[in-house]
């Protein structure tokens, strides 16, 4: 398979996103291109949990299953630390039987991020330099 699984990379000027075009939510970044790919790769298991409770078999095993099918500039939304382009193949007509499976992927999501949220305690652990949010906050954000 490899090469298998078509990526976007949109990349600002400390920032670089990989994003898996079929598969809606399994994006990374990196500070550059192959950190970025890196991570999605390395992200693919957890990925899977998702297509698995949408009923759809993702095979992905490292770097070599992914195919960079288009790069674009960011946008300071990128910089910032989230990604924003649309891709070419986002923009492609989707047949019934497609929208069914991206509807089904997008519930699987869903579902998956109430289960993790279930099992997260009310308060989490702060970071480094003492940021970030507790999960309730972090849920109603998403």
């Amino acid at each position: 398979m490899a090469g298998g699984i078509a990526v976007g990379i949109e990349t600002a000027a400390r920032r670089t996103f990989a994003s898996a075009l079929d598969w809606p939510g399994w994006c990374r970044s990196g500070r550059d291109e192959v950190a970025a790919l890196v991570a999605l790769a390395a992200a693919a298991d957890r990925y899977a949990r998702v297509a698995r409770g949408a009923g759809i078999l993702l095979e992905a095993g490292g770097p070599a299953d992914l195919a960079v099918v288009e790069r674009l500039p960011g946008t300071p939304t990128t910089a910032f630390g989230a990604p924003d382009v649309v891709f070419a193949l986002d923009q492609r007509p989707t047949d019934p039987s497609g929208a069914q499976e991206l509807a089904a992927l997008v519930r699987a999501a869903w579902d998956e991020l109430d289960r993790v949220a279930g099992h997260a305690p009310a308060e989490l652990r702060r970071g480094p330099r003492g940021g970030g949010r507790d999960r309730d906050a972090i849920v109603a954000h998403v």
